[in-house]
């Protein structure tokens, strides 16, 4: 199984919401970046995903999310009264892809980024890159076992 991170803005949906869903699962959709879309065609059913609140008050990884549906064409893309619509995408050729997930599990605390740039071993982590600004990426399993311990 692969593991990865998703950013996402809590108001938009935190891990919060993921927990409140009992059980159910959220589609995770509206990504509209092309090497994100690309990853997110990856993600197989039992992944797991480190939740990683952005844009707000308390930014850092949150909790684990499990994938639930694998990658499918984005239902957003062709609402034209949605925010993510696009005009040039159609349902014979979709461009952008959306999966399922749900709760797995908060983590101890919130994990800040200022603390995930400092843990020796994350060097390759495009979060902690400067200038990454990917919604999506992938956490390899050593990286994976070093947020987990930081967690505590």
């Amino acid at each position: 199984m692969a593991k990865w991170l998703v950013k996402t803005e809590p108001s938009e949906c935190s891990i919060d919401d993921f927990a409140d869903k009992s059980g159910g699962s959220i589609p995770w959709d509206g990504v509209r970046n092309y090497q994100a879309r690309n990853f997110m065609a990856q993600m197989a059913e039992g992944d797991e995903v480190f939740i990683y609140h952005s844009s707000c008050k308390h930014i850092g990884i949150a909790g684990i999310v499990t994938v639930t549906r694998s990658a499918y064409p984005d239902p957003s893309q062709f609402d034209p009264e949605s925010p993510y619509h696009d005009s040039k995408s159609t349902p014979e050729k979709p461009r952008w892809q959306a999966v399922d997930m749900a709760f797995e599990r908060k983590l101890p605390r919130l994990i800040p980024l200022d603390e995930l740039k400092a843990l020796p071993g994350l060097d390759n982590l495009p979060l902690v890159k400067k200038g990454s600004r990917l919604s999506v990426m992938p956490v390899s399993d050593e990286e994976w076992q070093i947020i987990l311990k930081q967690a505590g």
